[in-house]
């Protein structure tokens, strides 16, 4: 059976953009999570959504994982981005946009 680490690894591998976080995106269990998804909304990239709540392994497991102590957790192509603030503010100031393109995550063609 896999560690639990090693299941997050899975998770984030799984994805281009990954959002650990309290709820699912139509229903936010916190005001953090619910701001990351608006940012992700605007972004307009598919991400995929882990609600921790459902996994305390992965609740507890995410914070060792990345060396960092609160939820939500944003991962675009492996790498971790941050919570919600430095979100917030990657997005105001145009880097997150800019961090997607770099990576290769394009929004979907409207």
């Amino acid at each position: 059976m896999a560690t639990t680490s090693e299941r997050i690894s899975e998770i984030i591998a799984s994805s281009d953009v990954v959002l650990f976080m309290k709820g699912v995106p139509a229903a936010p269990q916190c005001g953090f999570s619910a701001a990351v998804v608006q940012v992700l909304a605007q972004v307009g990239v598919p991400y995929r959504a882990v609600d921790v709540l459902q996994d305390p392994m992965v609740r507890e497991g995410i914070k060792s994982f990345s060396n960092w102590p609160t939820i939500p957790q944003l991962y675009v192509k492996g790498e971790f981005v941050g919570g919600c603030d430095i979100v917030r503010e990657m997005f105001q100031a145009g880097e997150l946009s800019a961090l997607m393109a770099d990576k290769g995550v394009a929004a979907p063609a409207a």
